[in-house]
């Protein structure tokens, strides 16, 4: 049997048509991971994509991001 990953926080945006999840993990083995789902409606069904950031790419990404919000 799969061991679940634990969810540590889990934040919610709503953005027009669009839902954005941000959820924090952590794995069986005591590493953490963001999860962040984007669902979108499109006719009768919801399309549901996926990306994740590990544990050691955390800087890397909000590094990038602070970046990109400074560009705006």
């Amino acid at each position: 049997m799969e061991k679940q990953d634990k969810d540590l926080y889990n934040e919610k945006v709503q953005a027009g048509k669009r839902t954005y999840f941000l959820d924090l993990k952590e794995k069986h083995n005591g590493d953490r991971v963001i999860k962040i789902t984007e669902s979108r409606k499109n006719g009768e069904e919801f399309i549901r994509s996926t990306i994740m950031i590990f544990q050691e790419d955390f800087d890397k990404f909000f590094e990038a991001l602070e970046k990109v919000k400074a560009n705006i």
